[in-house]
């Protein structure tokens, strides 16, 4: 997101105030049901336990998943892979809090509808 109100993005990206970001995920192998089941959980990377997060298996897919973090450590998605023996061939953000990126390609960018930025300003402000 790009704007010239720092606070906004503070918000939007410190962990600490747990928005969600969500992600899909192309691994190199099929995805192990136990794997999901564990990072959903969370697990030990950079010295700390990552707090729970939603995951899915994309339907009709063996090696793609859905992530839905609310913390964003540095790299997270692909260490928690990593701890795995999985390597993340490629990681595309699909959504940041209730804004969908639907189908931007690189470089490319789109404004904010004003349903999208009267309900984010809304979920910022709680």
């Amino acid at each position: 997101m790009l704007t010239n109100r720092a606070e906004l993005i503070d918000q939007i990206a410190n962990s600490k105030f747990a928005h969600e970001k969500e992600y899909i995920v192309t691994l190199n192998l099929p995805v192990r049901k136990q794997f999901l089941q564990e990072i959903s959980q969370g697990i030990e990377i950079l010295g700390e336990k990552t707090k729970p997060c939603m995951v899915s298996i994309e339907p009709n897919t063996k090696r793609v998943f859905r992530i839905v973090l609310t913390q964003g450590l540095n790299r997270q998605i692909r260490r928690m892979c990593n701890a795995y023996d999985y390597q993340v061939i490629k990681l595309q953000r699909v959504r940041v809090m209730n804004v969908k990126l639907e189908k931007l390609k690189p470089g490319e960018w789109r404004d904010l509808s004003e349903d999208e930025l009267s309900e984010l300003i809304l979920l910022l402000s709680k």
